[in-house]
């Protein structure tokens, strides 16, 4: 039986719900939680930025939409695992997602040295031994130079392995960083098998569970409404560089037939909140019990997370295209 976990955590379940060890998470109070929560005011703000850049093409984009917002300082990025028809299982995911990476950094002219770093081979399974991968170890240093009152920022678009492995190795970090992930859907949708949170449940059961403060920008049925068309990536996106002439041409390809079809760039909005949280509206609540059959229980004496309600996607696609468009004409 699970036991429900306060400000000071004790997690001891497994996804099979017995109980495995007890990890002692250090307390963060409720409104220095708060406190974190609120949109960062301090510019440019201090972010890495985890990606399975591979897994379709909207993970491109937000690469490339931090990379080139000058209210955003991305210090790191790290590949994510994940498995899908575009990999033979995570470690290939994370493989192919570092890679793509690399691709990205080259067009935009960027250096990956000290900057692009692999992650989890595996997802999280034994609690006790979480992989001290080059990701998850980078940010457990960025992460013990920061504090409550000047925290990092973490995005993140994929499993959610790498954060979640980084707490386990120095817990201690959860006071001094904020995770924004596009992970799950709507609390009260019918179940969480959303592709970044049911590919790893442990990992994602920590997010939730930790106390770590945390903004989630729920896929269904919230960024579900973040898409756009052919002949807008066209018209503002072709011919803008070396970059959005790739970015236009693996927009193209995901699908053959283009005929009355738009498409979710999801992983956008995870950035486009770290830049101008009015453009994802959010509500302080109550962070879900995760269960193991993919959906959230509740109790409202667990801790708070922010989760979004709402993507106006225009102003975000305005300030990606402008952005972009300046970027081309240097």
């Amino acid at each position: 039986m699970k036991m429900l976990l306060s400000a000071m955590l004790l997690l001891n379940v497994t996804m099979t719900g017995q109980p495995l060890f007890g990890q002692q998470f250090p307390a963060v109070s409720e409104n220095q939680r708060i406190e974190m929560l609120k949109h960062p005011t301090n510019r440019p703000v201090r972010m890495v930025f985890d990606t399975d850049t591979y897994n379709e093409i909207d993970d491109q984009f937000a690469l490339v939409y931090a990379l080139i917002s000058p209210e955003l300082d991305v210090k790191a990025v790290y590949a994510a695992p994940f498995k899908n028809n575009r990999s033979s299982g995570p470690r290939d995911g994370m493989e192919k997602s570092y890679e793509e990476i690399l691709r990205i950094l080259r067009k935009l002219g960027r250096s990956s040295e000290g900057f692009a770093f692999k992650g989890s081979t595996s997802y999280l399974t034994d609690l006790r031994n979480p992989e001290r991968s080059p990701a998850a170890m980078d940010l457990v240093e960025r992460a013990k130079k920061s504090s409550p009152e000047d925290p990092l920022y973490v995005a993140a678009v994929g499993a959610i392995t790498n954060i979640s492995n980084a707490i386990l190795i120095d817990p201690a970090i959860i006071q001094n960083i904020v995770v924004v992930w596009l992970g799950g859907n709507g609390h009260h949708w019918p179940h969480q098998r959303e592709f970044n949170f049911r590919q790893d449940l442990n990992a994602s059961r920590i997010i939730f569970d930790s106390g770590v403060p945390f903004v989630q920008l729920p896929c269904t049925p919230v960024v579900t409404h973040f898409t756009t068309t052919v002949p807008e990536m066209e018209r503002h996106v072709g011919g803008k560089g070396e970059i959005g002439d790739y970015l236009l041409k693996i927009f193209k390809e995901y699908r053959k037939d283009h005929f009355g079809w738009s498409k979710v760039l999801w992983d956008m909005t995870a950035i486009a909140w770290i830049v101008n949280d009015k453009w994802l509206p959010s509500d302080l609540v109550h962070s879900p019990i995760v269960t193991d059959n993919y959906t959230f229980s509740f109790d409202r004496s667990r801790h708070l997370i922010r989760s979004v309600n709402f993507v106006h996607r225009d102003p975000i696609f305005r300030d990606f295209f402008t952005k972009l468009d300046k970027l081309s004409k240097k």
